[in-house]
């Protein structure tokens, strides 16, 4: 049941994509998978073990969102390298920004979120890389879900402030 569950929200992660993606929903599900197992230390047997279903969403979301970030600078570095041909930046137009810039620009405002306030950096995380609603939301992070709502308009706003000016520089 939880594996069709995260199998969605990969497929809605994924869709936010550029075309041409290579990462597919089922690749991302257990790649994801994998990394929450294996974080247990060597020899402590049976691995992670989660508080409640939030908890284990939460955890799921977080490696879903290194795993699409670190797809993303992959794709970032090899742009620089050897293959990369020259390009009048005067001719690029900003929404012409590849999805993988506009998710990197998201993770760096993100981190910085994450250090001027947790709780709302982790509210991103749940309702954007998990896809929790705001009421599953506010019951993970256990705050009230009027408040989960004012946490999240603050947070969009403010990521969008941190992105747009990144993604003008």
């Amino acid at each position: 049941m939880l594996y069709d569950e995260l199998r969605k929200l990969a497929e809605q992660k994924l869709a936010q994509e550029k075309p041409g993606q290579t990462l597919q929903a089922t690749a991302l599900v257990h790649e994801a998978y994998l990394r929450l197992v294996g974080q247990g230390a060597p020899g402590q047997g049976a691995g992670p073990h989660w508080n409640s279903r939030g908890h284990f969403f939460a955890a799921a979301a977080e490696a879903m969102r290194r795993i699409l970030i670190g797809n993303a600078r992959r794709k970032h570095a090899q742009k620089r390298g050897g293959q990369a041909r020259r390009v009048d930046l005067d001719a690029i137009e900003l929404a012409d920004r590849p999805a993988s810039d506009k998710l990197l620009a998201l993770d760096d405002a993100l981190i910085r979120l994450a250090d001027k306030d947790p709780v709302k950096a982790e509210l991103v995380k749940l309702r954007y890389f998990a896809g929790l609603t705001a009421q599953e939301a506010a019951a993970v992070l256990g705050i009230s879900t009027a408040s989960a709502d004012r946490y999240w308009a603050y947070a969009r706003a403010w990521l969008q402030n941190e992105i747009t000016g990144v993604l003008e520089s």
